[in-house]
């Protein structure tokens, strides 16, 4: 499986141009025909304008769905579509999207763990669930930016059989050191691909880090960016997964009589 990510410099509070953004961004990565291209959190309209957060939020994902829907079927591509604010019916999510090569939306999850410490807790709706879901044939997971600070989501999902996790997220730049850290520790520990895409550039006062990385299960570094917009590309061999799960078998070591998960 061959992988692009877009690693956007999305403007605060402009949807208009961010959506422009994303739909030449996703053109540009398919010059070299990936299997899979993906966005980062909350690329609609930053993280996050909360003055006006209601009105400026994609109401139900219909222009997000529209965009990324004939994209696909255009490309003949499956998207992940990183994460938008998303309201519905008065409440706003932080949503992200998956959709297959025929247009379809195959999954849709809401960021269960908000950021306190920057009030999204204040400004979003938690979402009460997460889940695999299918692209060519192989199970794949997705969590949004904070969600990846919890390791027990990522184990539920490697024990649910996921064979690869996108990271979407919005990191700022002083604990980018962290980001790096716990992507390579979620590879390693669950045996499994990690591939993180981040934005970059300002918004407010904050800088958000880039640094968009995708690892082996190994913990092994396929692509990575810098501080600055662009793309990058993995193709993920599932062999390397069966090859270390045969020598070093966590899962069959697991002593589920001591801890439940």
């Amino acid at each position: 499986m061959k992988i692009a990510c877009c690693q956007m410099n999305m403007k605060l509070a402009d949807a208009k141009h961010n959506y422009g953004l994303a739909e030449q961004m996703l053109a540009s990565a398919m010059r070299e025909n990936p299997d899979v291209v993906f966005f980062p959190e909350m690329w609609n309209v930053g993280f996050f304008p909360t003055d006006n957060l209601k009105n400026l939020a994609d109401n139900d994902g219909r222009e997000t769905k529209l965009l990324f829907s004939a994209l696909s079927r255009k490309f003949n591509v499956n998207i992940v579509a990183g994460s938008i604010a998303d309201n519905r019916q008065g409440t706003v999510f932080n949503t992200a999207y998956v959709f297959d090569r025929n247009g379809e939306v195959i999954y849709e999850y809401d960021k269960c763990h908000l950021f306190s410490p920057m009030g999204e807790d204040k400004f979003f709706t938690a979402g009460k669930g997460f889940d695999t879901f299918v692209l060519d044939g192989k199970k794949c997971s997705l969590i949004i930016c904070y969600d990846l600070r919890f390791p027990e989501i990522t184990r539920k999902l490697a024990l649910d059989g996921a064979q690869l996790l996108f990271v979407v997220s919005q990191w700022p730049e002083e604990r980018i050191e962290h980001y790096l850290t716990l992507l390579r520790a979620r590879a390693i520990e669950n045996q499994i691909f990690v591939a993180a895409c981040n934005s970059c550039g300002v918004a407010g006062n904050t800088k958000y880090g880039g640094n968009s990385v995708s690892y082996d299960p190994w913990g092994e570094e396929l692509y990575k960016l810098d501080d600055r917009e662009d793309i990058a590309f993995c193709d993920c061999d599932f062999e390397i997964t069966k090859k270390i799960r045969e020598n070093i078998n966590v899962f069959a070591d697991r002593r589920n009589d001591i801890y439940n998960l």
